[in-house]
């Protein structure tokens, strides 16, 4: 990418953190003694929530569902372990990562090889139009939806309602997505056999559990975590990278440090679903580095506060307000709303 096509903005960001690599290196450095706390502190509660979910069957499916809720934020930090092992960041070796990453996945019901191979795709290419589906939510850009007929129109509306946005996607991406090779990546029979073993021994684990447990209650827990899971997981990837002042480019056009600081938001919660959803609020920074594992974010940006210095900081508060961005408008370079579409369709007519 050109300099002279930068803003004078995005030139600051360049000039700023021209040294980000040497930032950063030294957090790159996976603690065997952090991991393992982490697979206690996220394992343990996860499990007794899920003995108790059972237990509680037999009180009030009611309890069991506010149990669900609560533990669905255990099994988060589950899946950012399993995501960490992905990225190969959690361990040093690369047989423990590719091991633990597995047997977090069976709780996750996502496939831990093929989807570490989309989410490693996603760092690459966040934020390129040419690729916007894969690791984030699909989105139109305003010439894109104007271009549409009015049906094409209704069937995007549709889809970004906040109902199918974050509930009924999520059902989708777990039942279809992480099953079928949906992603046309190089080598595909490769990528199929991956997804195929994958999801074998996630199948041969319910298996286990089905038959020892009941298919009942088993059925009812699990898929009961893992709706709650993916709704929550559908929102942060949206808090992320649909923020107001996102980035997004066509890939002659893209850089991958604006994609990081200006692509990617700091989700500030409270220190407690901080630690629940495993630092990965501290999304700009895990951008710039996927090696940093998430037990080393909160450190990086406490020591390096020029790294929050152009992101996007966001509120739990704030953030509910971004359910109204629908679309990205190439002109002011930002997220608008429908309404703001129609506003803008009005002033063309005027025009």
């Amino acid at each position: 990418m050109s300099w002279k096509m930068l803003s004078a903005s995005d030139l600051e960001i360049k000039e700023s953190l021209k040294n980000w690599r040497q930032m950063i290196v030294k957090y790159q450095k996976p603690d065997s003694r952090k991991a393992i706390i982490q697979i206690i502190n996220s394992f343990v509660p996860f499990i007794a929530l899920w003995a108790l979910m059972y237990i509680s069957l037999g009180w009030s499916v009611f309890i069991t569902i506010g149990l669900g809720v609560i533990n669905a934020f255990f099994l988060v930090r589950i899946f950012i372990i399993q995501h960490d092992c992905g990225h190969q960041s959690f361990f040093k070796s690369r047989k423990w990562n590719n091991f633990v990453g597995k047997i977090c996945s069976v709780f996750s019901f996502m496939p831990f090889g093929y989807w570490a191979k989309t989410h490693n795709y996603h760092h690459g290419h966040s934020g390129v139009l040419e690729v916007r589906e894969i690791g984030d939510i699909p989105m139109l850009t305003v010439e894109e939806y104007r271009a549409r007929k009015w049906w094409g129109r209704l069937g995007y509306r549709i889809w970004r309602m906040p109902f199918v946005t974050f509930v009924i996607a999520p059902v989708y991406y777990f039942i279809v997505s992480c099953r079928f090779p949906v992603f046309k990546f190089n080598n595909l029979r490769k990528t199929m056999i991956m997804q195929f073993k994958d999801n074998f021994w996630i199948a041969v684990a319910y298996l286990i559990f089905g038959f020892t447990l009941g298919w009942a209650k088993f059925l009812i827990v699990q898929l009961m975590l893992v709706f709650f899971f993916g709704i929550i997981s559908f929102w942060f990837f949206y808090v992320q990278h649909q923020h107001e002042y996102a980035y997004k480019e066509w890939k002659d056009n893209w850089d991958f440090l604006l994609s990081a600081i200006k692509g990617a938001s700091y989700y500030k919660l409270p220190k407690m679903w901080q630690w629940l959803t495993g630092n990965i609020g501290i999304h700009h920074i895990h951008h710039l580095s996927s090696l940093i594992p998430n037990y080393n974010l909160e450190k990086c940006m406490r020591e390096n506060k020029i790294l929050n210095k152009y992101v996007t900081k966001v509120g739990f508060w704030e953030s509910l307000k971004m359910i109204n961005n629908k679309l990205w408008d190439e002109n002011q370079k930002k997220m608008i709303s429908f309404t703001e579409f129609n506003r803008l369709e009005k002033s063309r007519v005027v025009a």
